[in-house]
């Protein structure tokens, strides 16, 4: 009888040592630990497409689907002004130094070498990239020593190189382009309908050039007036060609980095949804978050609205605009 009442009070006393011995442990940093927001830097920096206004609104639509820190760099003026314009500086590339993904729209920059090594530092490293329409030109160097960077370098991570287009026909009046589905399982597609695109049509790929590397086409588009039509030319340029691939990059650290491109990037094209839906299905298959997106693809409604400048060069750009910091 007495064994009997004893073994209880032990149990009891042990209970009580080992929840006094919990209470009294000292949380470790792993024990508090919180998970670090993505970080996804956006460069903008092109004269003709507006990337200083389709950056942003897209950076915004990346912050709120993933709780990412997000940074927008542009091409500014001496005193801070946007000025697509001036092709050889752009702001804050420091921050692709911690960044988790790059998202590049450039056109011809001529960046001095402290800039353009933040970029391809980037590329180098493995991390993941997406690149809009003239990023397959993200940079323009007369210096032959510089050349590398116009075409071979884009190529090699990109796709390809500037070749050409089908033409501009009164830009921004009606769409120029229609786009269907290569690979409609592909997640980047899902939410993805049939639709015509202001973007007139790239040449990446036919006649004597060839997508680069192992660049897998997965949206094409048919151009619906061309130059090449009317100069009797589509056995080199045809009016059907991919404006969407997935491919990969491996860079000086070896690692192979997940590469998302398109040709589209008009600035109207970013005020249709399933346009949004592409770029942002983009940037969460590029981090590696295909699973999370959606059969009916992300969350592409606006917190804000974006009404674009139409693309054109000289001062068609919004003037007076500053750096817009996104909390």
């Amino acid at each position: 009888m007495i064994r009997v009442r004893i073994m209880p009070l032990l149990a009891f006393l042990i209970l009580i040592a080992s929840c006094a011995e919990k209470k009294s442990k000292k949380l470790t940093p792993a024990d508090t630990k919180v998970d670090t927001p993505l970080h996804i830097v956006f460069v903008s920096g092109d004269e003709e497409y507006r990337s200083e206004e389709s950056m942003p609104m897209l950076a915004r639509l990346a912050k709120r689907e993933l709780n990412a820190k997000v940074t927008v760099c542009y091409a500014l003026d001496s005193i801070g002004i946007i000025n697509p314009n001036n092709t050889d500086h752009i702001s804050n590339l420091e921050a692709l130094e911690t960044a988790d993904l790059m998202v590049i729209f450039t056109r011809y920059r001529t960046l001095p070498k402290n800039e353009r090594d933040y970029i391809v530092n980037y590329a180098e490293s493995g991390k993941p990239i997406v690149g809009f329409r003239t990023a397959t030109h993200a940079f323009k160097y007369k210096d032959p020593s510089l050349e590398y960077w116009n075409d071979e370098w884009p190529t090699k991570v990109f796709g390809q190189q500037w070749i050409t287009h089908h033409g501009h026909f009164d830009d921004g009046k009606f769409p120029v382009t229609q786009i269907a589905s290569l690979k409609s399982e592909h997640p980047i597609l899902r939410g993805f309908n049939p639709f015509k695109a202001y973007s007139w049509l790239y040449h990446v790929d036919g006649g004597s050039w060839k997508l680069f590397g192992d660049s897998k086409p997965i949206l094409q588009g048919h151009s619906l007036k061309s130059k090449h039509e009317m100069e009797g030319r589509l056995d080199e340029f045809p009016l059907t060609n991919p404006v969407a691939w997935t491919k990969s990059y491996t860079g000086s650290s070896g690692k192979k980095a997940k590469v998302f491109f398109t040709t589209l990037g008009h600035p109207y094209d970013f005020k249709l949804p399933v346009v949004r839906r592409i770029a942002l299905n983009g940037i969460f298959w590029a981090l590696g978050k295909e699973d999370q997106i959606p059969l009916d693809g992300t969350n592409v409604s606006l917190d804000q609205p974006f009404e674009p400048n139409n693309s054109g060069f000289g001062t068609i750009y919004k003037p007076n605009l500053r750096p817009e910091t996104i909390q």
